[in-house]
């Protein structure tokens, strides 16, 4: 790290690299004072801000120490803001800020930039995966129906239930990002963040308070970007071996329905690994569709013998997962005890605070209090574990409204962000204090700075069960990649989509894509979706099922590959999926592609998304790649191949210690 300064200005530098210029002319710091609101309708949120203030910090000082460079900036004559900046022990460069005056909460900070630089990250995108040209506002939040503002879909949902989104909405933001010049980026606020790409010179990165420090590092490789990134963020666990078994059915409606689905499942050859059942305590009916009965514990009206059968399917090689979330159901059991014991959120008086979830209403669990984690973690080891699950979708984490009150005494705004963090670790301490987290699998939408390390898989939210790209099957390749990038490197998606309103219902054929691409994810699992009668399931008809068999199949013959790739995940931080220019950085075509992956190192994948598509153009990075299906090998560049329903396009590196293995696909 290099400071340079003089009467007019200063200039850091670290590894090479112009982090942050600073004049008069041009000043890269600046305070500000707005008044927010945000305004939650069922996790959506609309936010505004009335900026009074935004003052260039021009003037300023700097003292030289040993260990570091004390920057005083000023407004006025008046001391404003310090930043420390100096070198950690592990060579990265850091910026501390410490506020002086509190009248000022916002912030702006000025990165250097190229102009033909390209930017990814900001935590889980799923419309764009380079993200230069636009600006990215950074709040926790249902992504929203349709995700386009252009598309009929997104039009109904705002109209009729103010939940359409923009291309931005993510269940996980996170104020980090990576450039393909190799560096990455972190300013440590959980406050409403935005930042803005659309610069030639810099990036501009804003949030609504001062936050703690900014953190940059560079790398000469970007696998070594990603061993760097994710010591500080920390890792996520292997998977379990059993996930690799096959795929994770979900299923509703009971424990006799669940044992024939499974019967008939097996029965037309299809790989089961586990079931989910997310009804396991219980249901209820709303306008949406089928919901569920947010007390966390088993219901045995809907589940007669499940106490029982749960050990019997593990007997059997199948494991059983259910479902919770952070929120307890008005005047059902668990809400009671934790209304008594005073482990919710709160209003600002003290009185019962509730959020409305869509015809039901519920309290917060506030993990700001930390006998309100271990009174959560006992249900979970107790009801859920000691009963015998095996796993569970930990949904939720983006409803914590900005106006309740919480145990610690910070500001609801603040903690916000921070919600999905703290509700991942109380889910993974719950599993290693019972010792299974090498056994039990759960898997969260929700995420924000830190989940790396709590949150053993991620999956990308409730996607329309359509063929959009913003809000469809296409939408889940740039959220893997950009969440992989952050550190998240397991994740996947509803085989065939989720919600099912404004007309869209589920097809046949985008059923079907969309289990061959979940082949080549780390984990294969199904979903009914909110309206399970309007949709294609994986049962409708034997065809289906013959199809989703050949996928389980080749996800259970790559079984080592995936394995291996997941402990490179585990271990240095690589995701399994990866963009290609992970380990193509010379290719200047790779870095703008974001609608295929390379599966580990040696298999890349190119998903059909759209309707009707049998013949799929694709980008081939320089290297010999062999087409799995047809055994032609292809040199590299813009190649066409035949791409019918139960042939996706893959293709394996020739070169491959793995190249048997992976030849071996077209045996199914």
């Amino acid at each position: 790290m290099e400071l340079t300064y003089d009467n007019t200005g200063f200039k850091i530098t670290h590894k090479g690299r112009v982090v942050l210029k600073h004049s008069e002319t041009n000043p890269a710091l600046y305070l500000g004072v707005g008044q927010s609101t945000f305004d939650m309708y069922r996790g959506n949120f609309d936010i505004k801000d009335y900026l009074t203030e935004r003052l260039p910090l021009k003037q300023f000082t700097v003292t030289e120490n040993a260990e570091d460079y004390v920057i005083t900036l000023s407004l006025n004559g008046q001391g404003a803001l310090i930043a420390r900046v100096f070198e950690t022990a592990e060579q990265r460069l850091k910026i501390e800020f410490t506020s002086l005056d509190e009248t000022y909460n916002r912030f702006w900070i000025r990165i250097a930039a190229t102009e033909d630089e390209l930017v990814y990250g900001c935590g889980e995108q799923l419309s764009y995966f380079n993200l230069r040209g636009k600006n990215f506002p950074l709040w926790s939040s249902e992504p929203g129906v349709g995700r386009n503002k252009n598309t009929y879909t997104t039009w109904q949902a705002d109209v009729k239930d103010k939940a359409g989104g923009d291309y931005y909405n993510t269940n996980y933001p996170q104020p980090t990002f990576v450039s393909d010049k190799k560096y990455f980026c972190h300013l440590e606020t959980t406050a409403y963040a935005d930042f803005d790409f659309t610069h030639a010179l810099y990036h501009e990165l804003q949030c609504w308070s001062i936050p703690e420090y900014l953190l940059f590092d560079a790398e000469a490789s970007f696998p070594e970007l990603m061993t760097n990134m994710t010591d500080v963020f920390g890792r996520q666990p292997a998977l379990p071996e059993w996930v690799y078994n096959g795929v994770i059915l979900g299923i509703q409606g009971g424990t006799e329905i669940t044992l024939n689905k499974i019967a008939a499942a097996k029965e037309a050859g299809i790989e089961v690994a586990g079931v989910w059942c997310q009804d396991w305590q219980g249901i209820k009916m709303t306008s949406f569709g089928k919901r569920l009965q947010w007390d966390w514990q088993w219901n045995a009206a809907l589940y007669p013998e499940l106490d029982t059968k749960i050990h019997q399917l593990k007997e059997q090689g199948i494991r059983f997962l259910g479902y919770i979330n952070p929120y307890v159901l008005q005047d059902f059991p668990l809400y009671n005890e934790a209304q008594r014991q005073g482990y919710l959120a709160t209003q600002s008086d003290g009185s019962k605070y509730l959020v409305d979830f869509g015809e039901f209403y519920c309290g917060v669990v506030d993990f700001t209090n930390p006998d309100a984690c271990a009174w959560y973690k006992d249900i979970i080891r107790h009801n859920m574990i000691d009963f015998g699950l095996d796993g569970w979708m930990g949904d939720f984490g983006e409803y914590l409204p900005t106006d309740c009150t919480l145990f610690n005494g910070e500001s609801a705004e603040i903690e916000h962000n921070k919600w999905p963090y703290r509700w991942a670790k109380v889910q993974h301490e719950a599993i290693a204090e019972a010792g299974k987290t090498n056994d039990i699998l759960f898997f969260m939408r929700a995420g924000g700075t830190g989940i790396q390390g709590y949150c053993h898989a991620l999956w990308a939210g409730d996607q329309s069960v359509i063929w959009e790209k913003d809000d469809g099957l296409a939408s889940v390749i740039p959220a893997a990649l950009s969440a992989g990038l952050m550190g998240n490197g397991i994740s996947h998606s509803d085989i065939g989509g989720y919600t099912t309103l404004h007309g869209n219902r589920r097809s046949k054929e985008l059923f079907q894509r969309w289990a061959e691409m979940a082949a080549f994810t780390p984990i294969m699992r199904s979903h009914e979706g909110n309206r399970p009668d309007d949709n294609h399931q994986y049962d409708t008809d034997a065809e289906t099922m013959a199809h989703l068999a050949r996928m389980t199949k080749i996800y259970k013959h790559l079984k080592p590959y995936i394995r291996s790739a997941v402990i490179e995940n585990a271990t240095k931080g690589m995701p399994v999926q990866r963009p290609l220019f992970m380990h193509y950085e010379q290719d200047s075509e790779a870095y703008h592609i974001q609608y295929q992956y390379l599966f580990g190192r040696d298999l890349l994948v190119a998903p059909v998304y759209n309707q009707g598509e049998t013949v799929k153009q694709l980008y081939l990075p320089e290297d010999e790649w062999v087409h799995v299906w047809s055994g032609k090998v292809f040199m590299g560049g813009w190649v066409e191949v035949d791409a019918p329903v139960g042939q996706p396009p893959v293709f394996y590196r020739k070169q491959s210690k793995d190249a048997r293995l992976l030849a071996e696909i077209s045996r199914y």
